[in-house]
């Protein structure tokens, strides 16, 4: 793999992580639910829901949780922000040559500092901030001599991350990101679904990628008489993103229950 891979893999994940984190952080708040209807679906289809905005929680900080209703969803977070957390440690113990105050600067945690903000280090700030900070050092930001006001020269506030670094936080960045999709079910899965299809009675399947959204496939195929597409092999029907609810309203499913 090249370097420049290397980066695009490692930004590409972190990115993923930093986008699906609110989504992480709800899911602590409500009961496991099953893949099917999914998650993201059934929301956009529920009405009168006092859902908590993703505002609402800024900074995007892990809370205390005294009763968490999903301990799977609270120990991907935690795990995760783990991750993160140690890579920025090790990252900024081998490149960074930030001067004191400069807010670039990542914080390893002090148990000697007078106050648990201090102490805590820019963990304090949550998993979004090591994310985006994790991410400049992977794309060399800051690396280059900076100019004072009085016109001199002054040192790069980073050294250029060592390829070893790279390939470690490449690693550890898919790794958290795997694990945060996984706890959302936005990983690559086919999931039979229990019931048959109303058309036909043909299995269905759930496919969900973390690249785009689910999708459903009836093994019917042209025998099968529902008003959507064929996929490409023309051996299944497929309800895209647009046709999931009808499907939905087909199988009888109550959306206001199912999320």
């Amino acid at each position: 793999m090249s370097y420049a891979q290397a980066v695009q893999e490692t930004s590409r994940a972190l990115r993923t992580i930093r986008g699906r984190w609110a989504d992480l952080l709800l899911a602590i708040e409500e009961p496991p639910a099953d893949h099917w209807p999914p998650r993201q679906l059934a929301h956009t289809m529920r009405e009168d829901v006092d859902e908590l905005l993703v505002e609402d929680r800024a900074p995007l900080v892990l809370r205390e949780h005294p009763a968490p209703l999903n301990l799977g969803a609270l120990d991907t977070a935690l795990a995760v922000e783990r991750l993160l957390f140690d890579l920025a440690d090790t990252l900024a113990a081998a490149v960074q040559r930030t001067e004191q105050g400069d807010p670039r600067a990542w914080l390893c945690p002090d148990p000697a500092a007078p106050d648990s903000r201090r102490t805590a280090g820019s963990r304090a700030h949550g998993l979004h901030w090591a994310s985006v900070w994790v991410e400049g050092r992977v794309r060399d930001a800051d690396t280059a001599p900076e100019r004072e006001l009085d016109g001199a020269l002054a040192p790069p506030p980073f050294e250029v991350l060592p390829l070893h670094l790279l390939h470690e936080a490449r690693r550890t960045a898919r790794i958290a990101e795997a694990r945060v999709l996984r706890a959302l079910g936005l990983d690559q899965r086919e999931t039979l679904l229990p019931e048959p299809c109303p058309w036909c009675e043909g299995e269905l399947i759930l496919h969900s990628a973390p690249d785009g959204p689910p999708a459903v496939t009836c093994s019917g195929g042209r025998a099968c008489p529902a008003p959507v597409p064929l996929d490409r092999t023309e051996r299944a029907r497929v309800w895209e993103w647009d046709d999931l609810p009808e499907l939905i309203a087909a199988l009888g499913v109550d959306i206001a229950t199912a999320a």
